[in-house]
């Protein structure tokens, strides 16, 4: 009978001692709280000095709480604010990658460009005066058409350095016959003949392959930076949909609430949190991995067989060993001309061929290294290659990696797993963590992700980045994909990207048939050295044709 009564008096003692316990529960104070929401910028208005019931809370826990409506919708704005903060800040190195780099390329491209034709202007103008002057459009046509195709137009670069080559006979063959009349449709006659009789020997094929073949990388490379920087910059604004600001704020402000505002998450808590709400940014991965590995190769390409800077540099040297060639076989050119196309009408007696010895008797006399324009500030194309591929490298495998990134700068988690919040108090974290990807995160425990509706954006830039991979890889290969002529649209960049927005669609392949020949600018030099012509200005207007057009093109490829 005693030991009854004794165990009930003990059952009372222990009753009375935890209904004390509640009420001193009940009554935990806000302080560390409001401090730390205060720090946020908010007010403190209306923030509860001590725990109430927490039966109006839509996130966190229902229990006694610190958390007003009012400051769980506040905490939530936060949570989709820092998210977002911080997916900017991750990628920011590698979007200001894309960025600078393009614009050191497009750069270097345009400033190589503007020098060749400003240098070669400046030196055929003083040297011939009226004689360039007067064929001046044949340059001014070839650079116009360059630009257009640096900027997106639907230029065939072959169709087009036949062009030129075809149109610098015509004028060249007049001069040479100057004490003939000639129409236009004997100039169209003319022209026919330039694959027949070659008279500036091998040098057109060899240029246009070279040439060819080094604009469409070059051009092709700053389109893919181009392409790089606006899928990154787009992919960084994430779209943060209701599931995942639920479970942000769940992770990052309900410690608030259960009044442990010092409390970070556990890593693992993180990681699933973070691969829910980027499960559509790691579904770029694979896409972008491959873009990489495609903008890698052209950079091999600019490096080696296709570096612009080795093609222009020896273009002048080129043309006049064409212009010479067109001298030497000038009468036998002339004679077969006549022979296909008809004799043509002689001019008056005093309009013969007098003076054309003299005309022609200034040589063309190539730059020396020291005089020829630096094009970037003296930077190199070789130097601008190596920095972007490094930079490329880094960038590699990025989206599916970023979730992971977020959560290990520490600044959301705690690396103690003991000493963590694991969604709903202090301790480790059990649930294991999914894997990157939309189609993984249908057993994510934190996030709900609809796994059957992916991300309209992120699609779109996927399919950005297969045409540009595919555009890259024929560039490797010497061709060239197109897209629809832009220049009528108004393109108003300037920039070698000639993309915008509408950059993604309808591509048509080119291709160049020629094979490449490296520019050797030794035996270049010496031809031209050991072949003195003897109509010299006609040969520097032709020259000067050739050189600006062929820079320029260059130029506007970067």
């Amino acid at each position: 009978m005693y030991a009854m009564w004794g165990l009930q008096v003990a059952l009372c003692t222990l009753s009375v001692l935890s209904l004390s316990s509640g009420g001193e529960s009940k009554a935990r104070s806000c302080s560390e709280v409001r401090q730390a929401y205060n720090a946020k910028g908010f007010s403190l208005v209306n923030v509860p000095h001590q725990e109430i019931s927490g039966e109006h809370l839509r996130v966190c826990h229902q229990g006694y709480t610190c958390c007003t409506s009012e400051m769980e919708d506040k905490l939530n704005q936060q949570s989709k604010l820092e998210f977002e903060n911080s997916v900017e800040e991750s990628s920011h190195n590698m979007r200001t990658t894309f960025v600078s780099r393009h614009k050191k390329f497009d750069e270097f491209f345009l400033e190589l460009l503007d020098n060749s034709e400003k240098s070669l202007n400046s030196m055929f103008t003083r040297t011939y005066g009226k004689l360039y002057m007067q064929n001046l459009e044949v340059f001014q046509d070839l650079f116009t058409e360059l630009k257009r195709y640096y900027t997106g137009g639907n230029v065939n670069l072959e169709e087009m350095l036949n062009d030129f080559w075809s149109r610098l006979l015509e004028r060249m063959f007049q001069l040479l016959n100057s004490q003939y009349h000639f129409t236009d449709d004997y100039l169209e006659c003319v022209s026919k003949y330039t694959d027949q009789l070659k008279p500036f020997g091998d040098v057109p094929r060899k240029l246009k392959a070279q040439v060819t073949r080094a604009f469409i990388a070059a051009r092709t490379f700053v389109q893919g930076l181009m392409v790089g920087r606006e899928v990154a910059n787009r992919v960084a604004k994430v779209n943060v949909v209701p599931a995942c600001v639920r479970a942000l704020t769940k992770m990052l402000y309900c410690p608030y609430c259960r009044g442990m505002p010092g409390l970070k998450p556990c890593p693992n808590y993180c990681h699933n949190v973070m691969r829910g709400c980027l499960a559509n940014q790691a579904d770029l991965d694979a896409e972008w991995n491959f873009f990489i590995d495609a903008m890698l190769l052209v950079a091999d390409r600019l490096e080696g067989p296709f570096n612009i800077e080795a093609v222009i540099q020896p273009i002048d040297i080129k043309i006049s060993e064409a212009i010479m060639t067109m001298q030497e076989n000038s009468m036998q050119v002339s004679a077969k001309v006549f022979q296909g196309c008809g004799q043509p009408k002689p001019l008056g007696i005093g309009r013969s061929a007098r003076g054309i010895s003299d005309m022609f008797s200034v040589r063309f006399r190539p730059y020396a290294p020291e005089e020829r324009p630096t094009t970037a500030a003296g930077t190199s194309l070789d130097r601008l290659v190596i920095d972007i591929k490094e930079k490329l490298k880094e960038s590699k495998r990025f989206w599916s990696n970023l979730p992971d990134d977020i959560c290990a700068k520490g600044k959301f988690t705690e690396s103690d797993e003991e000493q963590c919040w694991n969604s709903h108090t202090k301790g480790r974290y059990f649930p294991e963590v999914v894997k990157e990807g939309l189609t993984n995160q249908v057993n994510n425990p934190e996030v709900e992700v609809d796994i059957t509706r992916p991300d309209t954006l992120i699609r779109q830039q996927i399919m950005a980045l297969r045409v540009m991979t595919n555009k890259l890889k024929n560039a490797y290969n010497g061709n060239d994909i197109y897209f629809p002529d832009s220049s009528d649209e108004g393109s108003s960049s300037g920039s070698g990207s000639g993309c915008s927005d509408g950059c993604t669609t309808e591509f048509v392949f080119v291709g160049t048939e020629a094979p490449v020949i490296r520019a050797d600018r030794s035996d270049e030099r010496a031809a031209a050295a050991g072949k003195s012509p003897s109509r010299g200005p006609s040969i520097m207007l032709l020259m000067a044709t050739l050189t600006l057009p062929l820079w320029a093109s260059q130029t506007q490829w970067r």
